[in-house]
């Protein structure tokens, strides 16, 4: 059995910056993100909270549902994360 797969979106500030991606370790990830340890755009907008995120058994099918969050409105991003977490709380730390 192939270790979990994540697609997640992270923002800057309620309907700041949002940021998705993917990985196979979404503590280690976000971890990187919030101790600026991840170069470029999430470290120059400080993009560090974790407002949404699909687990999958397959990298593959995480990687595809990234590519799909990625082409879509923003408006729909927003909905998206809206719909599953209206406070925008950062869930990492209800991850640990």
């Amino acid at each position: 059995m192939e270790p979990k797969s994540y697609t997640y979106i992270l923002f800057s500030q309620r309907n700041g910056t949002l940021y998705i991606g993917v990985t196979n370790d979404i503590i280690r990830r976000v971890t990187e993100h919030k101790e600026k340890r991840i170069p470029g755009f999430t470290q120059q907008y400080g993009v560090d909270k974790l407002g949404y995120f699909e687990e999958y058994n397959d990298i593959r099918l995480a990687i595809q549902r990234e590519k799909e969050l990625k082409g879509w409105t923003r408006k729909k991003k927003i909905a998206l994360l809206e719909a599953s977490n209206p406070q925008w709380k950062d869930l990492f730390f209800e991850l640990q």
